[in-house]
């Protein structure tokens, strides 16, 4: 398997692609680009994300530090409420 030009994407079938996932990521690094077909049909284009795209990039850590907070009773159930679910099933007032 070689790699593909820059050009029109090959097109290759679902179960080739999923033999050789690793081999066709390796070519996708290096700027293939693949259409994958199921039966004969297009479902899916292979291909490295645009350089512009915000969904990629790594989300940075902290930014909602000192906006959350849990309540020091959060561990605590409320009265009675272990005893109702040991006692069988609750059911629906009349």
């Amino acid at each position: 398997m070689s790699v593909a030009e820059r050009g029109d994407p090959i097109r290759i079938g679902v179960r080739e692609l999923r033999g050789n996932l690793g081999d066709y990521l390796r070519q996708v690094r290096l700027g293939a680009r693949f259409v994958i077909v199921s039966r004969g049909e297009p479902v899916a284009e292979l291909g490295a994300p645009s350089q512009a795209s915000e969904e990629f990039k790594p989300r940075q850590g902290g930014l909602l530090k000192g906006q959350i907070w849990i309540a020091d009773d959060f561990d605590e159930w409320p009265e009675g409420f272990v005893e109702a679910m040991e006692d069988g099933p609750i059911e629906p007032a009349p």
